[in-house]
């Protein structure tokens, strides 16, 4: 049948009516709007509140404008890496994107057949439909007979045929899981199997059931876990300091009331008296509040999450959104998708036996020539599919493309030019079979279901090519365990006489079976087991029928034991939401499953406060990829999918996905080593500032000092730390909850321990007479004070880099962290004797941090004590055992 189609003014009239077929990309990440995003960060917001306060003590002369100024440095460096990073991410996703070729598809126009992109079909259009090609839009078939592959909709791989409509037939307007295996409907996204039709094209663009997917994912995303984690420790943070702050304010009011000789000889002194000491406290209240709030931070998960980003497209993980790739390494249960995701995607020949129930490796085939060789005849010369000038199989049905694949173009090609297939039958329902006369052999070969063929035959080629009796017990038995791994079993024989129309011949020969499934992919079974291992629940979500699924979930290692459940959509239905979420932990595999209940099943378990995970590819898994904490979309999938998902896994390779995990777990890990780097040295800086007045030291750290402490060692202590190597060990701890405190029991009495041991080591080195000796006055030991503490800082650094007593382990991996030890170190040399070089700025430098040179005894001094930090932990760890989990046991 011949369609004449639109004319050129009708395309524009229906575009200008129904719209365009185009679904618009989510709008580019700009870098003003990431940078924008930044400042919505609580730890941001607290720095922001601290640097208007310091203004504003500035503006009456109460303090220096370096500590403002320094932190709206910081805070900007922070919103500019983050925003850096995130356009960085969206750009390569992107250029991934542009690189596809766009999709075309063949439409009647003007009464010839026009190729033309997929986005400028309209309604009304009557689009040409071939074998292999993908629907470009919904609508209803109007001529011919197709059987589409609607997986990238339903999840589903079975094949649904689609007939011809008569008469005038509408699109429903609802559309269930029912809709899409009906007669008439094609949807956008669909494959086509086999033959050839022409579709009445009735919606378009974002009308179609691709398009509504694609506005639902517009749904605000859910905090991430880190976040999450962060927003808590800010608040806890934020007490501290400020609860800190309004003590000592109020404790140092009552030291000077007391020092006076108690409240009236105090205030008989004079108002001016009275201010100035309230604006003392004041201000070293807001030291402390300065002192308490890690400003480097935020930094440091910035330049953490850029740096690993770039690292894992090595691994074929394409970050899109930084925060997904730390989110990962959280999680506590992982829905994946099975077809393509677990599964290879596409059917195909797994297992060869001869009919004495002995598999043939398919390998090892070709070393069996006879069978080798007629079983290429049964498939190469008895069937409706072939290789196009690409390679490509098309053609057929879903297993005659799997059987060609099996057999491979090359010897396609091989068969094409000999033998003259002189008489055939196609497959039918009826029949259940092929057959396929070669003249020139005078053999009549079968491919058919198992039952017709043997329900005739009582012999087999043996594999050592003599012709045997059959033992149907055997091959029964054969035949059910291929069923109960969900294969499909396809017999093939060989007859020496001519075909007979309709029936099989009494003399005919099998020459054996194939197991025909969409596979397990190898290397998803190792990464499932490892992800299994890490404490993760996984979990296959499906649109094929439960006996299929539960067959690949065991095959893959996901159903072990009676207890782990697989249930289908509808079962899951009856549930309520509290049934549901009391047998998650138990739940290995739902079937027949809709986008519903993807969505519900992340619904249910952020509930239950679980970090959620779903891996996908298909327009159907969007939703649910968008409301999980981290989205898995494939890189062959849907673009749909890859929009949906945090991160992209180029390779579809379920290795790639362990692979986020465990660098998810290491940032992670790294971010706290940095935190109990940096909160020893706030918590110190907090208990020196606070109360080193009372034992008649002011200021031993100035305002500066605090600055190089906030700026200098947190910025580059996030470079130090954020690089440690990935451990083996990370893969094996337990799944952290996404309330769960960032600051654990263990990291808060190491916090604790050691900035008690800094403070306690800073006043035996300010009061102890013993080091006067070394300094020719108080400013030196000042100075030698400002030294001590950064460099007591830095040997913590080895202390945090490991858990147990493996502290120098891995620094060949983390080339980064004795650079930075090393600048660190001779910047503040610098700083403390720039003085003496006779230059002006130099000896500003020097003033500025109010620092003057001293002695090479005094820095020898300094070392020794700063070096303590290493044995006292050692014996920290030694003392509570925490040694023994570390990676030095």
């Amino acid at each position: 049948m011949h369609f004449h189609g639109l004319s050129d003014k009708e395309v524009a009239e229906s575009r200008a009516k129904y719209g365009s077929n185009l679904i618009p990309d989510s709008e580019p990440t700009t870098f003003w709007a990431e940078f924008k995003e930044t400042f919505g960060d609580p730890m941001i917001r607290i720095l922001l509140a601290i640097a208007a306060l310091m203004i504003v003590m500035c503006l009456f002369g109460y303090a220096d404008i370096y500590e403002p100024v320094g932190t709206i440095v910081a805070v900007l460096i922070v919103a500019f890496v983050s925003a850096k990073t995130g356009v960085a991410s969206d750009t390569k996703y992107r250029q991934l994107k542009d690189s596809t070729k766009k999709d075309q598809c063949k439409v009647y126009r003007n009464g010839v057949i026009t190729v033309i992109d997929v986005d400028d079909v309209v309604v009304g259009d009557k689009v040409l439909l071939q074998a292999g090609d993908k629907i470009p839009a919904d609508g209803i078939l109007v001529h011919g007979n197709l059987k589409v592959d609607n997986s990238a909709l339903n999840g589903e791989a079975e094949e649904c045929k689609k007939t011809a409509a008569e008469g005038e037939v509408r699109l429903a307007d609802e559309i269930t899981g029912d809709t899409f295996v009906d007669k008439h409907s094609l949807f956008r996204g669909a494959v086509l199997f086999d033959g050839e039709g022409v579709l009445d094209v009735q919606k378009v663009g974002l009308s179609t059931m691709m398009g509504k997917m694609a506005q639902e994912m517009q749904d605000d995303e859910p905090d991430s876990p880190l976040k999450v984690k962060l927003a808590k420790l800010a608040g806890m943070i934020s007490k501290f300091g400020y609860i800190g702050a309004v003590v000592i304010a109020v404790l140092y009011m009552g030291y000077f009331i007391l020092s006076a000789g108690g409240f009236g000889p105090y205030f008989s002194a004079g108002l001016t008296q009275v201010v100035k000491d309230v604006v003392e406290a004041v201000s070293l209240a807001v030291v402390i509040i300065v002192c308490a709030v890690p400003e480097g931070l935020p930094l440091m998960i910035s330049l953490v999450l850029m740096q690993n980003t770039s690292k894992m497209l090595d691994h074929n993980v394409l970050v899109r959104k930084a925060e997904g790739i730390e989110t990962a390494g959280s999680l506590n249960i992982l829905f994946s998708d099975k077809t393509g995701t677990i599964t290879k995607g596409h059917l195909e020949v797994v297992e060869f036996f001869t009919a004495d129930g002995i598999t043939i490796p398919l390998s090892e085939l070709s070393q069996h020539g006879k069978i080798k060789g007629l079983v290429d005849l049964a498939i190469g010369k008895n069937t409706q599919s072939m290789f196009d000038a690409e390679e490509r199989v098309i053609g057929g049905n879903a297993t005659d493309q799997a059987l060609m694949k099996f057999l491979g173009p090359q010897v396609f090609h091989q068969l094409e030019g000999s033998y003259t297939v002189t008489n055939a039958q196609a497959f039918n329902s009826a029949n259940k079979f092929s057959q396929a006369y070669l003249g020139e052999l005078g053999r009549t070969f079968y491919k058919g279901a198992p039952e017709r063929l043997l329900a005739v035959s009582g012999k087999y080629l043996s594999m050592s090519g003599e012709e045997r009796a059959i033992n149907p017990d055997v091959l029964n038995a054969k035949i059910d365990e291929l069923a109960s791994r969900s294969m499909r079993v396809l017999a093939f024989g060989y007859s020496p006489s001519p075909m007979t129309e309709n029936a099989i011949n009494p003399d005919t020969v099998i020459i054996g079976f194939v197991g025909i499934r969409d596979d397990v992919r190898p290397e998803a079974r190792e990464a499932i087991a490892a992800v299994q291992h890490a404490g993760i629940q996984v979990v296959m979500i499906t649109g094929d029928r439960l006996e299929t699924a539960v067959a690949i979930a065991k095959d893959a290692g996901l159903l072990k034991t009676e207890d782990e459940v697989a249930l289908t959509s509808a079962q899951l239905g009856e549930l309520s939401d509290e049934e549901v979420k009391s047998i998650i932990p138990r739940i290995r595999v739902i079937a027949r499953a809709l986008p519903t209940d993807k969505s519900r099943m992340v619904r249910l378990c952020q509930e239950m406060n679980l970090v959620v995970g779903m891996t996908g590819d298909g327009v159907n898994d969007s939703p649910a990829l968008k409301r999980a904490d981290v989205g898995f979309a494939m890189g062959s999938g849907t673009e749909a999918a890859k929009e949906a998902g945090k991160i992209v896994i180029l390779d579809d390779n379920f290795k790639s996905i362990k692979d986020a995990i465990w660098y998810g777990r290491t940032i992670y890990h790294n971010i706290l080593k940095f935190c109990k780097f940096q909160l020893v040295i706030n918590v110190a800086a907090v208990v020196v500032s606070a109360i080193a007045p009372f034992f008649g030291v002011e200021e031993p750290l100035k305002v500066t000092h605090l600055l190089f402490v906030n700026l200098v060692m947190d910025g580059l202590g996030a470079i130090m730390l954020g690089n440690e190597p990935a451990q083996e060990r990370y893969m094996t701890e337990k799944p952290r909850r996404r309330d769960e405190s960032i600051v654990s029991r263990p990291m808060m009495q190491q916090i604790v321990i050691m900035g008690l041991w800094l403070t306690a080591v800073s006043f035996f080195f300010l009061k102890a007479p013993f080091f006067d000796q070394f300094f020719a006055n108080t400013e030196q030991k000042l100075t030698a004070y400002f030294v001590l503490f950064i460099w007591s800082a830095l040997f913590n650094g080895f202390n945090v880099r490991d858990d147990g007593f493996a502290i120098f382990k891995g620094l060949n991996e983390n080339t980064g962290f004795m650079k930075v030890f090393v600048t660190i170190v001779l910047v503040q040399a610098f700083i403390v004797n720039a003085s003496l070089i006779p230059i002006s700025v130099f000896g500003w430098i020097s003033s500025m941090f109010s620092c003057v040179p001293f002695g090479l005894t005094g820095w020898v001094v300094v070392a020794v004590l700063a070096v303590t930090m290493i044995p006292v932990d050692m014996l920290r760890k030694a003392l509570t055992g925490s040694g023994k989990t570390g990676d030095g046991k």
